[in-house]
């Protein structure tokens, strides 16, 4: 079967393999460090509470068995060391089920910990995630060449995120269509980064530029990634350069990186001038379970194919609850203000003029408005990203931050770690509260005349303030 060995794609499935395990021990850490604050026994969502409404069927995890915090903890390290694993080559070396059984494995953890992760794990990027791992799982080890449709799955992979994100745009908001979206983007972008305030002061001309080759690299160059080459490595190297441009302007969680790392498999060995010994034919097992991987992925693929057909497509949406073959995108719409929740707290027995309100600090969303945007991509801080969406709408419509307000007033230690600095570290407040700010870029002159990156206005109360501790 020499039709089924793609045997000038070695270096491909080396980089897509390392890649994705790379980004699945970012992910596991991520779990580690924030899960249980977050959906743990004593979290803001707790965990227990969501298996005891929502059956297996509907969210597939080994914690319908149980959950303690203990198990959470158990997951995410070996999940860690399998990711670890495949990082640093190991299971490569040995037959084809070898790393196989590990990402799979990997997979599982992952898909545990997603299936009861509620709102904060409501993410595009996570069922990407889940797919691109599940896919890698049966790209085979380095006894054997890659097989050719795993490498298409993964083309077909790049194609959705790209194709669906250029859909939704043009079908989203009008800015898109009229080339000035990002007049407003790098600004009101959930999280920027270090380099989006320059961004966001390229001239005009060049930001219309910017929208137009990104309709280019998402309506045109995908379907390129299915051609003969060397025109496939050719619109694979676009994807990877525009990918890497919105890695650089703002803070995506590991969605930018995934897309790179599926667009690699279109990536033949000329590209680099490498040259692999010639392997053992694959196992008859080995390419009956790949062909078998194929043909469900195949099937499972119309419903996200009908997606990007229908005036009503979904921006990211799994279809069954295993997170396989999704549909993608991203920002239909853009928002043309800045809207940012503050929280605040005061030791002050009595709320009156007197009272000295301090602000928490977060680790990545805009606060203080002279601290540069800090790069955290492909790192996800799950409560920053959140409090962007909670700013859009009421109070009432986030449950989670009305009791992540509950716990800093408790002195949970856990949440406290979630911030970047406790204005409250030896004793809680006796009161928090929530004002709504809107913030924007300073301009070249402000910047140099204050030191700011931002410049912000109150607007109001978003929570009023709310006893949280009994004054001593």
């Amino acid at each position: 079967m020499s039709w089924f060995n793609a045997d000038s794609y070695f270096v491909a499935r080396m980089v897509v393999q390392r890649g994705i395990a790379a980004v699945y021990l970012i992910a596991f850490v991520c779990a580690a460090l924030q899960f249980r604050a977050l959906l743990g026994e004593r979290g803001l969502l707790p965990v227990r509470q969501f298996l005891a409404r929502v059956p297996f069927r509907r969210s597939p995890s080994l914690f319908h068995l149980m959950y303690s915090d203990r198990l959470l903890v158990a997951v995410a390290s070996m999940g860690s060391v399998l990711a670890a694993l495949i990082v640093a080559g190991v299971p490569q070396q040995g037959p084809p089920w070898a790393p196989m059984i590990v990402q799979l494995a990997m997979w599982a953890l992952y898909l545990s910990i997603v299936n009861v992760g509620q709102i904060f794990y409501a993410f595009g990027w996570e069922s990407l995630l889940l797919e691109a791992g599940f896919l890698a799982a049966f790209l085979g080890s380095d006894s054997v060449a890659p097989p050719i449709t795993i490498l298409w799955l993964f083309r077909w992979l790049a194609f959705r995120v790209e194709f669906g994100a250029g859909l939704i745009k043009m079908r989203g908001d009008p800015c898109w269509r009229d080339l000035t979206c990002l007049y407003y983007h790098h600004e009101t972008q959930p999280l920027p980064g270090p380099l989006s305030w320059y961004f966001h002061h390229l001239p005009k001309p060049l930001h219309r530029l910017e929208v137009a080759a990104n309709h280019v690299a998402q309506l045109a160059v995908p379907f390129v990634l299915f051609a003969p080459q060397p025109a496939a490595r050719v619109a694979a190297g676009i994807v990877v350069v525009t990918q890497g441009w919105l890695l650089m302007s703002g803070n995506f969680a590991w969605l930018n990186v995934l897309t790179m790392l599926a667009a690699f498999a279109a990536f033949d060995d000329k590209t680099f001038d490498y040259h692999h010994a010639k392997t053992a034919a694959a196992p008859a097992w080995y390419v009956v379970i790949t062909l078998v991987v194929t043909a469900v992925c195949v099937a499972l693929s119309f419903q996200p194919a009908r997606n990007l057909l229908s005036r009503r497509q979904l921006m990211n949406a799994s279809f069954n609850s295993l997170h396989l073959v999704n549909t993608y995108g991203a920002f239909g719409s853009i928002t043309r203000h800045r809207y940012e929740i503050v929280l605040e707290g005061t030791d002050s027995a009595v709320l009156d003029d007197a009272a000295r309100w301090r602000e928490f600090d977060f680790k990545a969303k805009p606060g203080d408005t002279r601290r540069r945007p800090p790069q955290i991509a492909p790192y996800h801080l799950r409560v920053d990203w959140l409090m962007w969406f909670a700013a859009m709408s009421s109070a009432g419509s986030h449950p989670w931050l009305l009791a992540f307000m509950q716990r800093l007033g408790a002195g949970d230690e856990r949440v406290a770690k979630l911030l970047r600095r406790n204005p409250f570290p030896d004793k809680p407040p006796t009161y928090v509260r929530a004002r709504l700010y809107r913030y924007r870029f300073t301009t070249r002159d402000e910047r140099r005349q204050s030191g700011a990156w931002w410049s912000r206005e109150l607007v109001g109360d978003y929570v009023p303030a709310k006893r949280v501790r009994q004054a001593e």
